[in-house]
């Protein structure tokens, strides 16, 4: 029976807003909601106008929306595009904290009601009581639902008094901030005051909320969902291992709840449905407690009126599409009138019930900033997370320690076993995110649980699954030592399993609890085929379960699947539901990680629905929570697994796919090849040993010499004496790398040999496979191009053009498309050479090739047959499908038949700049300044005619809107001294005040520019940190010295040049794009115009 569906009438065109760039606090869960709301108001026949400025996205593809402008989230950016689009409404909640602040801004402004325009899903009355945390704290009052006692000051003196009122330790919350930005705990009046600093600053109000620290109480969440008539469900309910103090998102999660009774989960439950009621919500919210770990005492941390991270894994967790059940309700239907997309047979009313643990973990980026403060707080570090799911807490946990790719795969992968008891007590209290080894340690030494909670106020539930873990780990050690014995009194060259006490009942603990193979190996001493064959022989193999939402009482109707390993009578209802379609196994890339972000999504989601479209069975592998390709309705079947060989070897087993396709999930996918093509597996697309031809050395120098392709020179080494001796032949400066990385990791400029010796280290802390790589540095202009290779011809959408010199990393560097600065000529030899290079690599499918133009000679850096960053961005830009084509292209077809001239194509009549987008600040002690190796989180775009506005645009984009006091601070290393002076007279000229230490400021005034001199950090006031803490700074340009952290003052420059909101330049390049762009600031800023992508 067909509902009518009382829909309101007044909406046909929605304005959706979505997060902007990719940054710590604010990832790709919001790229898979807004994707999943568009889709979601689309099937109801509303016209939807999309506004984001990441071009990385899928939501800002012209398939999603009917316009979509990649334009900087600013309010005037807005108004204009509302001006032009002119729709009824406008739907903020999608954008996480960017979308409801502008929206916000809008409302408060009176621009939408002037241009009879409504929010849509939450009022602005009902935002501002969430948001604000004064009437937040009211209306919690109003209601009765405790809250900490706390206080909103404007000021740093107010804050003292009310803490010296209330006690230390005080947590400090800025309004309207994300990922906990600004935030902290201060333990005295000195932490009190430098954190209050900071925090007014970040604050778009200038208010922080200084409250009672009730750290060590349980942080609990609930996701709740509630309808315009007030119908109220809960989806999910979460619990944070780690005790609250440290970020929601830093923290291991837990769904549903494990430790809670009855009574506590009722209570709780009551409170966030009596909240959510009283704000008015309609849509996604999420509310965060705080439990007492023994009285019944809570109280409310905060409510997130909007979708969010914890939103993502909610879905992700119960199947309920959250972001798709809150568009509909902002259109106005009532929960009991949305059919629950994944059973087809429930309503969205029906509350999700679990049979199942889910554990989320952090991915955090201290791998790619060694010097960074490792400590976890309220301010969020991580960039991505992992999710995993199985029947028992224990499993998910160990199945969620090996998705994160960083070199963990079990409970004693980090090495604590040096420490003493009394070292161990100490470690305990560090909050990092290592505490899990840790504990994990402290239980093999015999510290008790009841101790370890005393200090960490982990609950002892958790550690005593951590406990079950170590115990298994022992049981296998001992059979190992065992194996050990016998083997040594030369018995037999292979001792028999169940002698040495690895009986089929301890590998069936071991196995239930997701211990992999390798690890069982690597305990007991047995190889891990004979683990495999001998677990196989025993019937001890993964089955799969589907996730259900209604615990079994509705049939799921889209399959999404998770392993365990149980007993044999257990139904495994993967193989209930095989078909013998033609199937294409599809890998994800993992967890979002610096050097490996949400663009490889982007490739996988596209390339899955082309092959949908082919008539292909579709199934993903991946263990993302936050990304569009882990959601229900993309492939045919998806895998919620580890990325791991021996976790896709096991649904190699059952689903037995016809290919698999790599190309699409960045270094992660691509590290399986080998695995898959043992197994089996064809590989679809590039051959795999021309992958590897491009990554080795030797091969691809061939390659290129067949090509006559020139390479700087270089040579391939594995240590530190070799590569000495080869940097010295080349002279210095080199270029010292290893191979097969992704985002640069461990790449270095080095110019002696000491920073040789020093690198190289930081470079074998990891055991080494693969040789390092020393070249020649060269300067010029770096190029790179993305190409569809179809075995004969080639397609280049187009050259994009760095604007920083070689030496920065092409993520971190601002690339414009069309190239500007190159010659025909060049651009020809680089088309030319993309040509010869794919077909001499065989290359079905995409290739993405970096040069250097040198003056008029073309150089090649590398090859890297796989989709890359940049394909989501070109792709736009040049309305040229490259995944598309790729999907097409590895199927079979054929590029002209497609309808392309092969070539290099027509440059597009816009100039599209992508700018980088950094979350330095955000980790305490990680180097700010731009090298070979990738740091920036995300990117945003400017788009326009006129390549001055494209870069203000993109400067705007990412949050760089200057000028503000015209003053800013200049120290460059000796080398760049003759090149600053152009720069610095061109700031003069547009008004700027210059600040300098004395050895510039001596080349400035020799040069006739006025520069104000100021003192370096250790010497008397006024120092440049002084100017720096006086708030009137703009701008910082300060070019390193090369090394690491040689010139702690220039380190600490641009730390606290960060930590206080000035932008900070390292490299003159991008100082002489910004003044560029701010000389033509004023004509962008009159009349901007804004371009809809989707008419491309």
């Amino acid at each position: 029976m067909e509902v009518t569906m009382p829909i309101n009438p007044n909406v046909h065109k929605v304005m959706v807003i979505g997060s902007g760039p990719i940054v710590i606090g604010q990832a790709a869960e919001f790229d898979y909601a807004g994707t999943q709301a568009c889709r979601s108001l689309k099937e109801e026949g509303v016209e939807v106008c999309l506004v984001n400025s990441n071009p990385a996205t899928i939501m800002t593809d012209k398939d999603i929306a009917d316009e979509v402008y990649i334009e900087p989230l600013t309010a005037s950016v807005i108004e204009k595009i509302i001006e032009k689009e002119k729709p009824d409404s406008i739907l903020p909640n999608m954008g996480g904290q960017a979308g409801l602040n502008l929206g916000m801004e809008l409302a408060e402004s009176d621009f939408l009601e002037s241009h009879n325009v409504q929010l849509l899903g939450t009022t602005a009355l009902t935002i501002k009581k969430a948001e604000d945390r004064l009437m937040f704290k009211e209306t919690m009052e109003k209601i009765g639902e405790p809250v900490a006692p706390s206080e909103v000051v404007e000021n740093i003196e107010d804050g003292v008094q009310f803490a010296a009122k209330i006690g230390y330790p005080v947590v400090l919350r800025p309004a309207y901030t994300l990922g906990g930005s600004g935030g902290g705990i201060a333990h005295s009046v000195v932490e009190l005051r430098k954190i209050l600093e900071n925090g007014l600053r970040l604050s778009r109000v200038g208010q922080v909320l200084v409250e009672r620290s009730i750290a060590g109480w349980k942080e609990i969440e609930y996701e709740v969902m509630r309808d315009s008539a007030g119908n109220c469900i809960t989806v999910c309910n979460m619990e944070n291992i780690d005790p609250v103090g440290v970020h929601t998102g830093d923290s291991i999660v837990v769904a549903p709840s494990q430790t809670l009774t009855d009574k506590e989960y009722q209570m709780l439950r009551t409170s966030a449905l009596n909240i959510i009621n009283e704000l008015g919500i309609t849509g996604g919210c999420n509310v965060q407690f705080a439990l007492h770990p023994t009285s019944f005492e809570y109280c409310v941390i905060e409510v997130n009126p909007r979708v969010s991270r914890s939103s993502a894994l909610a879905s992700k967790a119960t199947g309920y599409p959250i972001a798709k059940v809150a568009a509909k309700i902002a259109l106005g239907y009532t929960l009991d009138e949305i059919k629950n997309a994944i059973t087809g047979k429930t309503y969205a009313s029906f509350e999700p019930a679990l049979d199942y643990c889910v554990v989320k973990f952090p991915r955090l980026p201290f791998d790619k900033f060694i010097t960074a403060k490792r400590t976890l707080t309220t301010q969020m570090k991580a960039t991505g997370e992992v999710m995993s799911i199985c029947t028992n807490f224990e499993g998910a946990m160990m199945k969620a320690i090996r998705s994160l790719e960083q070199h963990v795969d079990c409970i004693s992968s980090y090495d604590f076993s040096g420490l003493s008891r009394e070292d161990l007590f100490k470690r305990l209290t560090v909050v990092d995110d290592q505490r899990i080894w840790v504990i994990a340690e402290a239980l093999r030494k015999g510290i008790s649980a009841p101790t370890i909670h005393e200090i960490t106020m982990i609950d002892e539930w958790f550690i005593d699954k951590l406990h079950h873990l170590v115990k298994i780990e022992d049981k296998l050690k001992k059979a190992g030592k065992t194996r050990a014995a016998l083997t040594e009194e030369g018995k037999s060259e292979t001792p028999d399993m169940e002698k040495c006490g690895l009986t089929a009942a301890l590998m069936k603990e071991a196995k239930a609890a997701e211990f992999p193979d390798n690890v069982i190996a690597r305990f007991t001493g047995f190889a891990e085929e004979e683990i495999r064959d001998n677990r196989k022989q025993w019937g001890i193999t993964a089955a799969y379960k589907m996730v259900d939402t209604c615990a079994a009482e509705f049939k799921a109707e889209t399959p999404y699947y998770y392993s365990v390993y149980s007993d044999a009578e257990e139904e495994d209802e993967a193989l209930e539901n095989l078909t013998d379609r033609k199937k294409i196994l599809v890998l994800g890339s993992g967890p979002i990680r610096i050097g490996q972000g949400i663009e490889f999504d982007y490739c996988s989601v596209h390339a899955t629905w082309a092959f949908s479209k082919a008539g292909y069975e579709t199934i993903i592998i991946n263990n993302n929570p936050e990304t569009v390709s882990t959601d229900f309705d993309i492939a045919d079947k998806l895998y919620f697994e580890p990325l791991t060989p021996e976790d896709v070897q096991n649904v190699v087993d059952i689903e037995k796919p016809d290919y698999a396709v790599v190309q699409f999930g960045g270094q992660t996918a691509i590290k399986l090849t080998q695995d898959l093509i043992k197994m089996g597996v064809p590989i679809l697309g590039t051959d795999a040993k021309d992958v590897d031809a491009a990554e080795d050395r030797e091969i691809f120098d061939e390659v290129l010499q067949k090509c006559e392709i020139k390479r700087a020179a270089g040579a391939t080494v594995y240590t530190a004496e070799e590569a000495k001796k080869v940097a010295n032949r080349l002279g210095y400066p080199v270029l010292v790398r290893p191979s097969y990385v992704l985002g640069g990791q461990g790449m270095q400029i080095a110019l002696s040999d000491d920073e040789i010796e020093q690198f190289i280290e930081v470079i074998n802390r990891y055991t080494q496979e693969h040789p390092i790589l020393v070249d020649k540095y060269l300067q010029g202009t770096e190029t790179e191009v993305d190409a569809v290779c179809d075995g004969e011809n080639i397609v280049i959408p187009g050259i994009m053009e760095h604007i920083e010199r070689s030496g920065v990393h092409s993520g971190d560097s601002i690339s414009v498309y069309p190239a500007k600065t190159l010659s025909t000529h060049v651009k020809e030899v680089i088309a030319e050479y993309t040509k010869r290079l794919a077909k001499e690599l065989h290359v079905i499918g995409l290739i993405n090739v970096q040069f250097i133009a040198v003056g008029e000679e073309v150089y090649i850096i590398e090859a890297n047959p796989r989709s890359s960053r940049t394909v989501p961005y070109i792709s736009k830009v040049t309305g040229i499908p490259i995944v598309d084509l790729a999907a097409q292209v590895m199927m079979g077809h054929k590029l002209t038949e497609l309808g392309y001239t092969p070539g290099l194509q027509p440059e597009a009549e816009y100039y599209a700049i992508k700018m980088p987008v950094f979350s330095t600040e955000k980790i305490r002690g990680a180097e700010v300044s731009v090298g070979p190796e990738m740091k920036s989180t995300g990117e945003c775009l400017g788009i326009s005619k006129s390549f001055d506005e494209a870069l203000y645009k993109a400067f705007l984009g990412a949050g760089v809107v200057l000028p503000k006091h015209k003053q800013m601070i200049i120290t460059v290393k000796d080398a760049d001294k003759g090149e600053i002076i152009d720069i610095a007279r061109r700031y003069k000229k547009i008004g700027y005040i210059i600040y300098s230490t004395r050895r510039t400021a001596d080349v400035l005034k020799e040069n006739g520019i006025h520069a104000r001199q100021v003192n370096r950090i250790n010497q008397e006031s006024p120092t440049v940190m002084d100017l720096l803490l006086g708030h009137k700074i703009d701008l910082v340009i300060d070019t390193p010295t090369q090394g690491r952290d040689k010139n702690r003052d220039g380190f600490m420059i641009r730390r606290t040049a960060i930590e206080t909101g000035v932008y900070c330049i390292t490299s003159l390049d991008t100082a002489r794009a910004l003044v560029s762009s701010l000389e033509h600031a004023a004509v962008s800023r009159s009349n901007l115009e804004i371009v809809n992508i989707a008419g491309i």
